[in-house]
């Protein structure tokens, strides 16, 4: 009761970097998404290819990187009660993402050691999110969780709030066993701490004027899940519908697994990971396991009718929301 009576919401600012000439605005630690997104950006910019994320072997590098920073991110935790500037660091840093970049090979895949993790993985679930802008243009990118579907499966009879089963997000020093890798210390559970999240909601800019906000649920897949839309509409160049319903792929680096979707969306659209791309990832050593829909992303874009970037001239360009559809949501508008 004393934690319950004494606990204070904390506001904290935003982690902002600049990548390919975009500024991102996301969730600072214990959230590892925003990072996480600035670590794999950061490793298709040190390519200096505008092509680096094209086409199957796009792919391929994406899986890889993605890899690399699953085995990063275990190091963080939060900063009010551990030290993780040097991770925090390393994970905005261009010069690293490059060093990065310098391990991965386009023609073949690794085993998990390769990637130089040392710790398990988090096993984050259950979240929602939300992006809305206004009329003014301000925005927000939202990600809430009770971590289960229900929670701690407990509702709260005088508040009626489902309590949220969010220790879960911790990793427990006695979750030890053979086949596995040990938990990792910075996210060990202590009194107030928080735990670490996938959460990833973001905002973008470009010369100081909005042009997108994203975010996803799904536990650790959202990390995967908005890089992909990202780098589907602002480097790959996909209308934004076409940037979130695009087939996606995932990886949890242990198992050494590449997750691809194959389902049929809320509006009765099949999404499928091509029969060719599957073949070209394969040739390169990746073992490939069909599946759902891990992960469910919402995007605004804001765009001038030329499809340019917001110009001096007009405060507000057009914009458009697209809802997963795979999921039920629709996008709406005041």
């Amino acid at each position: 009761m004393e934690d319950l009576r004494d606990y204070k919401v904390k506001i904290t600012d935003a982690v902002t970097f600049n990548v390919m000439g975009y500024t991102i605005y996301g969730m600072p630690p214990p959230s590892s998404g925003t990072l996480g997104l600035a670590l794999v950006l950061n490793i298709f910019n040190s390519y200096r290819d505008p092509e680096a994320a094209k086409g199957d072997l796009g792919l391929h590098r994406l899986i890889e990187a993605l890899k690399h920073m699953y085995a990063v991110r275990m190091n963080l935790g939060d900063p009010d009660f551990v030290d993780i500037s040097y991770t925090e660091s390393e994970m905005l840093s261009p010069s690293f993402a490059q060093k990065v970049q310098h391990r991965i090979f386009d023609n073949t895949t690794f085993p998990p050691e390769y990637y130089l993790n040392r710790w398990s993985q988090l096993r984050d679930h259950g979240t929602s999110h939300f992006c809305i802008v206004d009329s003014d243009r301000n925005a927000v990118s939202m990600t809430t969780t009770v971590n289960y579907h229900f929670g701690a499966g407990v509702l709260s009879a005088s508040t009626g709030i489902v309590l949220n089963n969010e220790m879960d997000d911790f990793s427990a020093p006695t979750d030890i066993s053979p086949d596995k890798l040990p938990p990792a210390p910075t996210n060990f559970i202590e009194p107030n701490k928080r735990p670490l999240s996938s959460m990833t909601p973001i905002i973008i800019t470009k010369d100081d004027h909005l042009i997108g906000v994203i975010g996803g649920s799904g536990g650790m897949n959202i990390i995967p899940a908005v890089i992909q839309v990202f780098m589907n509409h602002f480097i790959l160049g996909m209308k934004p519908l076409d940037a979130v319903q695009s087939p996606r792929i995932y990886h949890k680096l242990i198992p050494n697994v590449v997750r691809y979707e194959n389902l049929t969306a809320n509006d009765g659209d099949h999404i499928e990971l091509s029969k060719s791309s599957r073949i070209f990832l394969q040739e390169r050593g990746h073992e490939l396991s069909e599946s759902g829909a891990l992960a469910v992303t919402q995007l605004i874009v804001q765009t001038t009718e030329s499809d340019d970037i917001i110009n001096v001239h007009k405060k507000n360009g057009i914009l458009t929301g697209v809802s997963d559809p795979r999921k039920g949501g629709r996008p709406a508008a005041v």
